[in-house]
């Protein structure tokens, strides 16, 4: 078995990467380039820190690891973009329609016999 990372946050009796300024680069380019955005904090669980959940107003979505619940809220005020507790109010139907999307289009290009 590998070590896990030294600098991996501890997740019960696993360990994930931290979030970094790669996450919080990625976040902030993924809002300034959509529109309609909302964020969903999703809280640590026993396989995975905190994450931010960003959907577009087409349902497109990006998630990635970032430090804190306090921080996920505070990233969304800056960019104006509402913020919601995952946890209470679940993700958008919009998502869970472009993940369809994508699915039946990936299908579609699949050849035949595959």
């Amino acid at each position: 078995m590998s070590n896990p990372a030294k600098d991996g946050a501890r997740t019960g009796s696993t360990r994930v990467r931290a979030s970094d300024r790669t996450d919080e680069e990625h976040l902030r380019t993924w809002v300034q380039e959509r529109r309609g955005v909302e964020g969903f904090v999703e809280p640590r669980t026993a396989v995975s820190e905190v994450t931010l959940l960003l959907v577009a107003h087409d349902g497109e979505w990006t998630r990635r690891r970032v430090p804190a619940v306090k921080w996920a809220h505070d990233f969304c005020n800056r960019h104006q973009v509402p913020s919601y507790d995952a946890a209470v109010v679940g993700v958008p139907q919009r998502m869970r329609d472009y993940n369809s999307r994508v699915r039946q289009e990936q299908k579609k290009q699949r050849p035949p016999g595959l």
